[in-house]
C-alpha cells in the first residue's frame, strides 16, 4: 500500500487492521508521492535514457533503431497515460527539462492527444528486429509484437475518451483495430517474474514474504461474483465458504483476517506474471468499440464473450465453464444494457491490473460501495504529493485550481 493502493480503490480488496488505504487516504503513507517518484525517476526518466543510449550507437542500422525507439515509445506512453489517468494534469513537455526544476503542469486532455499521436508513429516504425534482443524481457526485440501493443495501447486511449472526444477517438481506434491489436494471450505485453528476489513478483513480497495478514475481499467484488456463481471465485480468493462463495468484509471495516477469504494461492506465487496490456482487456474495447459502430470493430457480443472467456480460462477455469457462465440472465450480452455489462465484466477480469480495474470504474460509472470510515465512495482521481505542493508550489497550486482545489471527487478530463 505504500506504492500502490488500486485494489483497495477498486474495492476488490479491503484491508483488516491498518484500513486508511481502504478509506482512500494518500497523505499517511505518501502514495501519491510514491507513484510520482517511481513513474518519474524510474520508468519515464529510463525511458529517456534508453532513447539517448540508442542515439549514440553508431553500429544499429536505421530500422532497427526506429523498432527500438517506437518500443521505448510505447514504454513511455504508457507511463504518462498511467499518470494522467491518476492525476489528470501532470507534468509532460518540462517534465525532464535541464532547464527548470518546477515543470510546468499540462493539460491532460492535451497530453492525451500527444501520445496517441505518438503512439501512432511509434506503430508505424515497428518493423523487422529492434536492437534489444533478449534484454527486451517482454517481447525479445521482435518488432511486431510492440506494434501490436502499441495498437492495443492506442485502442485503450480512444476508448477511454470515447465520450469526451469521439471524432478523435473513432479516428485513432479504428487505426489501431486496422493497424493489428492482441488477438491471443500470447500476444499480451506481459512481464514474467523470477522465483528468487528481487526479481520475484510485487504480490509475492506483499502477500507471502511480507508474512502480514493484510488484504481480504471486498465485498463490493464478492457480492458481484456471488450474485452469478462466478468460477473465477476460488481462482480470484481462498477461504471460500461451504458452498463456494466468497466471505467478504464491508469495504474499509476493520476485520479479522481469518473470518473472511484471502488473496487467492495463484497471488502467492513468485513467479506470476503481469500483463501491462492484455488480448482480455483488448476484447472489451473492442467489444465497447463496436457498440460505438466503429470500423473494423466487429460484433460487441462476440468479443464481450471472449473476453470473459479469456479471463476465465486465464484463472484455471475451461470454456464450458465460461460458457455456463455467460449463459445466466445478468451476464448474457444484452445490448440495451451493454455499456454496464461491458464495465462490470471488464472489471471483473481486470482483477490482477488494479489500475485498469480503477480506470473501468470510473469510466463506466460502477457503483462502489460507501467506505465504513471514510464515509464515501471511491474518489476520482489522485491529489497532487505534498512533495510536489513544497517544491513546485506555483504549478500545483494552478493544477489544483482546475481540480476544485485538488479535490480527489474532481474528475479527470475523460470521465464524466
Amino acid at each position: 500500500v505504500n506504492q500502490n493502493n488500486l485494489r483497495l480503490w477498486s474495492q476488490h480488496w479491503t484491508q483488516t487492521t491498518y484500513v486508511d488505504e481502504s478509506n482512500f487516504d494518500l497523505d499517511n503513507r505518501d502514495v501519491n508521492g510514491s507513484t510520482f517518484t517511481r513513474m518519474y525517476v524510474t520508468v519515464i526518466r529510463d525511458c529517456e535514457e534508453a532513447r539517448k543510449a540508442l542515439a549514440e550507437d553508431v553500429s544499429l542500422s536505421n530500422d532497427a533503431i526506429a523498432a527500438s525507439e517506437g518500443a521505448i515509445e510505447v514504454m513511455e506512453v504508457l507511463a504518462y497515460s498511467f499518470m494522467v489517468d491518476l492525476f489528470g494534469d501532470v507534468p509532460y513537455s518540462e517534465a525532464l527539462s535541464e532547464a527548470t526544476n518546477t515543470p510546468v503542469y499540462d493539460d491532460d486532455a492535451a497530453i492525451y492527444a500527444d501520445l496517441l499521436a505518438r503512439l501512432s508513429v511509434a506503430s508505424a516504425n515497428l518493423n523487422g528486429m529492434s536492437s534489444f534482443g533478449s534484454s527486451d524481457i517482454i517481447y525479445g526485440g521482435d518488432a511486431a509484437s510492440w506494434k501490436m501493443a502499441a495498437n492495443s495501447l492506442m485502442l485503450r486511449l480512444a476508448i477511454r475518451m470515447i465520450d469526451v472526444d469521439a471524432a478523435n477517438a473513432k479516428m485513432y481506434g479504428e487505426q489501431a483495430i486496422a493497424g493489428g491489436v492482441f488477438a491471443s494471450s500470447s500476444d499480451d505485453m506481459r512481464l514474467f517474474y523470477s522465483s528468487a528476489p528481487p526479481h520475484t513478483h510485487p504480490m509475492w513480497e506483499t502477500l507471502v514474504q511480507s508474512g502480514r495478514t493484510d488484504y481480504i475481499a471486498s465485498n463490493t467484488l464478492a457480492d458481484v461474483m456471488n450474485a452469478h456463481m462466478d468460477p473465477r471465485r476460488a481462482s480470484f480468493f481462498k477461504n471460500l465458504d461451504s458452498v463456494g462463495n466468497i466471505t467478504a468484509a464491508p469495504h474499509g471495516l476493520q476485520s479479522d483476517y481469518y473470518q473472511f477469504s484471502q488473496p487467492g494461492s495463484a497471488l502467492e506465487d513468485p513467479t506470476w506474471s503481469h500483463a501491462a496490456v492484455s488480448s482480455v482487456e483488448v476484447e472489451f474495447l473492442l467489444a465497447h468499440a463496436a457498440v460505438a459502430g466503429w470500423a473494423g470493430a466487429g460484433d460487441a457480443a462476440t468479443h464481450y464473450d471472449a473476453g470473459v472467456t479469456g479471463s476465465i480460462v486465464e484463472w484455471g477455469g475451461s470454456a464450458a465453464d465460461a460458457t455456463t457462465y455467460l449463459a445466466q440472465a445478468g451476464v448474457a450480452f444484452d445490448a440495451s444494457t451493454a455499456a454496464a455489462q461491458i464495465g462490470t465484466e471488464k472489471w471483473v477480469a481486470m482483477y490482477s491490473n488494479a489500475s485498469e480495474a480503477y480506470n473501468t470504474v470510473r469510466q463506466y460509472d460502477l457503483t462502489m460501495n460507501v467506505a465504513d470510515l471514510a464515509q464515501t465512495v471511491t474518489p476520482n482521481r489522485y491529489s497532487y504529493p505534498l512533495t510536489e505542493t513544497s517544491l513546485n508550489t506555483d504549478n500545483v497550486a494552478a493544477a489544483g485550481a482546475k481540480f476544485g482545489g485538488d479535490d480527489t471527487f474532481a474528475k479527470v478530463f475523460w470521465d464524466l
